[in-house]
């Protein structure tokens, strides 16, 4: 963490959610949230609604990003920095920027928000925080990340944007300044309910498409352009205030991570404990400066392993993963303490009744391990 951030936020063992959640009433979606993860509670995405999958949610307002009929099912969504008009398009945007970095608060009226239209859980979400406001911690957000926004879209000829320096360019600060203006929407209702003693915002960035590092699809992508991109975002919401995390499903190089400006890294314990301990060295110096690993121990991917396992299971899997990381400066204490218990990815995916289970696995793992360490 940040000379700014250090010491404001104590894990603690706490339950945290991933964003999306397989129901179409977010009413019904937000009493999940509160019930499960009230103290550090976040937003809900409905995947059902086309304009919140994960490509075009935060696409509005980038102008190399075009939208054709994405809520028909024949629809796409692209880069295309050849239509008419996008020369105007882009100088417009560089100004927005510029004109963000210099006022922060000139984000609250810009391109960079996130619309009601393609965030409605974000709105309920605010509406919402004051009738639980005695249990607040903390609250999380979430942005899809510039990498995964980069590789998922391509253009007319099938070309990752990654590729094109225009677009990179355009896609990295636009992701950036979408999470700084949630970041700091968030913190200022934090602050209204609670004023000075508001708890932090945890913004997260979300990133399955780091799985892929090391493909075929990514020769040419290096750690360094990787840590460069993730620190750009990672400064946007520092900046803002909050607290930084990052999200990417199944395995990648987490070296990258470890040692770029992030404050939390949220992974799937549950299928790739192996790799994160394996370096465990790196592991200490992240926690040595603050950091804090959010234990994906619950499983999502498939409803046969969310079946078999219950709460004791899942403690018992922590204790023994996580011994791997006691050294004679951290016990298993002081490792809860710098420890989120999260599923190991989001829920979007499964049916209502395993999406139930997880979630009540992640409270009931959380509770089980706070009441035998802390």
């Amino acid at each position: 963490m940040t000379t700014a951030t250090t010491g404001r936020f104590a894990a603690d063992g706490l339950p945290v959610l991933i964003g999306s959640v397989p129901l179409i009433d977010y009413k019904k979606a937000l009493e999940w949230i509160f019930a499960t993860t009230p103290e550090i509670p976040l937003w809900p995405q409905l995947p059902h609604n086309p304009l919140e999958r994960m490509m075009p949610q935060f696409a509005e307002g980038i102008p190399c990003i075009v939208e054709e009929n994405i809520v028909d099912p024949e629809g796409r969504i692209l880069f295309d920095i050849t239509h008419a008009g996008f020369e105007e398009e882009m100088l417009a945007f560089y100004e927005e920027y510029l004109m963000a970095m210099e006022d922060p608060a000139v984000l609250a009226s810009s391109r960079f928000q996130v619309s009601r239209e393609r965030a409605t859980g974000l709105y309920l979400f605010l509406e919402a925080l004051a009738d639980h406001a005695d249990r607040l911690k903390a609250v999380k957000g979430q942005v899809t990340g510039p990498f995964t926004m980069l590789t998922g879209i391509k253009d007319r000829e099938g070309r990752a944007g990654y590729f094109d320096d225009t677009i990179r360019d355009m896609v990295i600060k636009g992701i950036s300044m979408k999470a700084a203006w949630q970041t700091r929407m968030l913190a200022a209702r934090m602050e209204e309910i609670a004023g000075d003693g508001a708890g932090p915002v945890l913004m997260f960035i979300d990133e399955p498409a780091l799985a892929g590092l090391g493909s075929s699809a990514f020769i040419g992508v290096t750690d360094g352009e990787i840590q460069t991109m993730i620190n750009e975002v990672a400064d946007a919401v520092h900046s803002a205030g909050g607290l930084v995390g990052i999200h990417v499903c199944a395995n990648t190089n987490w070296s990258v991570l470890l040692g770029s400006a992030i404050d939390i890294i949220s992974f799937d314990a549950f299928g790739y404990f192996d790799k994160m301990a394996a370096l465990k060295p790196e592991v200490g110096n992240f926690f040595g400066r603050g950091g804090i690993l959010a234990w994906g121990g619950v499983p999502t991917s498939r409803e046969e392993e969310i079946d078999g396992q219950s709460t004791d299971s899942l403690a018992a899997l922590f204790n023994r993963q996580m011994q791997s990381f006691v050294t004679a400066d951290m016990d298993m204490k002081s490792l809860l303490r710098q420890t989120l218990i999260t599923p190991s990815c989001g829920t979007g995916s499964l049916s209502r009744q395993a999406a139930e289970k997880v979630l009540s696995l992640t409270r009931s793992t959380a509770d089980c391990l706070r009441a035998q360490y802390l």
